[in-house]
């Protein structure tokens, strides 16, 4: 039980693209506030975990309602996961700053940002591979610690940046897109095993 929470737990952190979230979140909020900076972040962490949940949550209903297989978007969502991955390492993705004023917590940080289309995909996916209750609920734990670990490193963001600097936030950023990059093509995989199976 622990060891497939801890399982599901690494496997959705990176899932979020945690560096490349902060890398964003810093970029947009810079010159903010510390006390502003803080409120943002939390913002983001309760709405991506709450798109999150709902994603998780209704998976199966979406695939029976389009009649979509379980198979087939495992390799849609496995090809755009994969260029998700490609764009994190090249360094060449991320939101263009809004010019007004506007909360930025939700919208793009929450999403897109944190919950792409990529992430998207995997969590209908995942949602609709667990289909026991204690799974599910084992699951949902897991995204919520995700998503809180993303945040804690949200909150944590200017120490992290004074640390590791811009060039270390660009390496663990490129490290994130090579775990996403072998993660989308095991899902695709999996997909195309079962369909040709």
């Amino acid at each position: 039980m622990i060891s497939q929470f801890f399982t599901l737990y690494i496997k959705l952190f990176f899932l979020l693209t945690p560096f490349f979230v902060l890398t964003v979140f810093l970029s947009m909020t810079k010159g903010m506030e510390l006390p502003e900076q803080r409120r943002i972040a939390i913002r983001a962490t309760v709405a991506a975990i709450i798109i999150g949940l709902i994603l998780y949550s209704v998976g199966n209903q979406i695939f029976a309602t389009l009649g979509i297989t379980l198979d087939a978007f495992r390799i849609g969502a496995g090809a755009l996961l994969f260029l998700s991955a490609v764009q994190l390492v090249s360094g060449r993705v991320g939101p263009d700053t809004p010019e007004d004023d506007s909360d930025i917590s939700v919208v793009p940080l929450a999403m897109p940002v944190t919950i792409g289309p990529a992430t998207i995909g995997s969590l209908l996916i995942l949602g609709a591979e667990l289909h026991t209750t204690p799974a599910k609920l084992l699951g949902g734990v897991a995204l919520v610690a995700a998503g809180c670990s993303v945040g804690v490193l949200l909150l944590l963001g200017p120490t992290v940046r004074r640390i590791v600097g811009k060039m270390g936030l660009s390496m663990l950023q490129k490290i994130t897109g090579l775990v996403l990059s072998a993660l989308s093509a095991q899902i695709m995989f999996t997909g195309i095993r079962n369909f040709l199976g």
